[in-house]
């Protein structure tokens, strides 16, 4: 099951004389990463390189940022698809020490930033949900709202109509059972208008 990280985790590594400053940390999309990477450079206005990587589904990237092609982003991006994260951003910023480290060492030390950053980061697993909506008469509405709240659903929109609609999410693996019990508990008196898996 794939995880996302619980807060950032920092590293550095020192490799012959250059000093790569490391940082892994939960992002939502793109622009999230690319806000992060444009405060770096206002933070380390004398750094030579900050090459970033991101696991996002459809947005993930990995970006050299004038590195060799191949030897930064995409190693990045390798480490956190092996430890199965999603929503994760791993950022380098690279202070030059005046030593070419050649391909080969740019890989590792990209890599190996990542690595130690992730080591000490508290991983989350990420729940699939589903996104489901009824719609009850209005005598049933404080039943409804209790029982999303002991299921622990997230509560979306709610619209008063002729009836009161809900809309609401609750991980996957729980919406047979929860809308099974909804059903009971409202006596068939509810209407399920969708539902929708969301990631």
């Amino acid at each position: 099951m794939p995880s996302t990280l619980a807060t950032p985790v920092h590293s550095e590594v020192i490799l012959k004389k250059s000093r790569f400053i490391g940082c892994v940390q939960p992002v939502a999309n793109r622009a999230a990463a690319q806000a992060v990477v444009d405060a770096l450079w206002q933070a380390h206005p004398g750094a030579r390189h900050v090459c970033w990587a991101l696991m996002a589904g459809g947005q993930s990237a990995a970006v050299d940022d004038g590195e060799p092609g191949g030897t930064a982003g995409r190693p990045m991006l390798e480490v956190l698809r092996h430890q199965d994260l999603e929503g994760v951003l791993a950022t380098v910023v690279r202070y030059f020490g005046g030593v070419k480290l050649g391909a080969g060492g740019l890989v590792r030390a990209y890599t190996d930033t990542v690595a130690q950053a992730l080591l000490g980061a508290a991983k989350v697993p990420l729940q699939r949900m589903g996104a489901l909506g009824c719609e009850v008469p209005y005598a049933l509405e404080g039943l409804v709202r209790r029982e999303l709240a002991v299921a622990g659903a997230v509560l979306g929109a709610v619209r008063h109509g002729s009836q009161v609609e809900f809309d609401f999410s609750l991980p996957q693996v729980d919406v047979p059972r929860f809308v099974v019990r909804l059903s009971n508990v409202t006596q068939g008196r509810i209407g399920w208008r969708k539902e929708t898996i969301a990631e």
